[in-house]
């Protein structure tokens, strides 16, 4: 897999424009923004690292947790994500023109690691939070047409979407989910909780939903992951208030157990983490140290690729994928 096949640079780059312009409108009150402990163990130990587009990131000391600090109220993020020019860019610009390409190289294999996971789970009830266009769902429901799909989905088109797609939707952002405490068998959650302005909440409300011995299966980011590090204020995953949250495999486990979860599975299965310095690199002129440059400028694709290999068998992709259960 290659970056450009699941997001083209040209319009990743406009929407991180357009968040900046956003920024100075809808943020342009930094007097309300909160201060927090760290969001995976509740640490006051933390360190500034670096500003952008006015956020301010500090990293944990006691287990590594990159977050923004202080942070958005949840009213301001929630006024960025359904009136602003960046999320509705998004939706038509940035995610439309790759969304078959994302099905086929994201979400089938996604569905396919859930069906050869969990089979036991194949007449449940499974719910997809921030379900967008449903593309998660469409793929699980061929592979088990006896389950139950519900799209969770605060979005009013993405809801239409969903709902010509034939699949069942709850018409709400999670916190406002009423009516399916102890109902679902299987919630899952792709790349939404780096955007949260409280992780915490957000696993006590799945707790909730789930029923006993129900799973989490969520994919986030990965602070401590390879292209993460090396281009750290350049990535562009750190793009304030988009991304809040930068947990590790070791923070991100810590939290889902003091919220009464059995963390399963924590692993990082990127493809692209390479593939995303080298881009930077050759497209952007964004130096990534005399070592990379190295490897860019000198080692033949059978190189690249092992290097690949090793990082993702290693824990150190910045995409991370984690199984959880629902405990006592």
């Amino acid at each position: 897999m290659k970056e450009e096949e699941i997001r083209k640079r040209s319009a990743f780059n406009r929407y991180l424009e357009l968040i900046a312009e956003d920024v100075r409108t809808i943020f342009a009150d930094s007097g309300s923004f909160v201060k927090i402990d760290c969001p995976a163990c509740g640490s006051k130990k933390y360190r500034s690292q670096f500003e952008k587009t006015g956020f301010t990131l500090a990293l944990c000391q006691e287990c590594g947790t990159l977050f923004v600090n202080p942070r958005p109220p949840g009213r301001l993020l929630n006024d960025f994500y359904t009136r602003s020019r960046s999320a509705s860019f998004f939706v038509h610009d940035f995610f439309k023109p790759v969304a078959e390409a994302r099905r086929e190289k994201i979400f089938r294999p996604r569905a396919e690691y859930i069906r050869d996971t969990l089979p036991e789970k194949s007449k449940g009830i499974i719910g997809d939070i921030g379900a967008g266009f449903g593309l998660f769902l469409e793929e699980l429901r061929k592979l088990w047409p006896s389950a139950k799909m519900v799209a969770i989905e605060p979005s009013a088109e993405e809801v239409e979407i969903c709902k010509e797609k034939g699949l069942e939707t709850i018409p709400c952002a999670l916190d406002d989910v009423e009516g399916w405490d102890g109902k679902f068998d299987l919630l899952t959650s792709f790349e939404l909780f780096e955007h949260l302005h409280s992780p915490d909440e957000f696993l006590k409300k799945i707790w909730k939903l789930l029923r006993p011995g129900g799973h989490l299966f969520l994919t986030t980011q990965n602070g401590e992951g390879f292209d993460i590090q090396i281009l750290w204020e350049k990535s562009k995953s750190i793009s304030p208030p988009v991304h809040l949250n930068f947990f590790n495999p070791g923070s991100i486990k810590r939290l889902l157990e003091a919220n009464k979860f059995i963390v399963e599975t924590v692993d990082t299965p990127g493809k692209l983490d390479w593939d995303i310095v080298e881009g930077m690199y050759r497209q952007e002129g964004v130096d990534p140290g005399r070592l990379w440059r190295l490897v860019a400028d000198k080692a033949g694709p059978d190189a690249k690729s092992s290097l690949q290999t090793w990082i993702t068998e290693n824990n150190l992709s910045s995409h991370m994928r984690i199984l959880a259960r629902k405990g006592k």
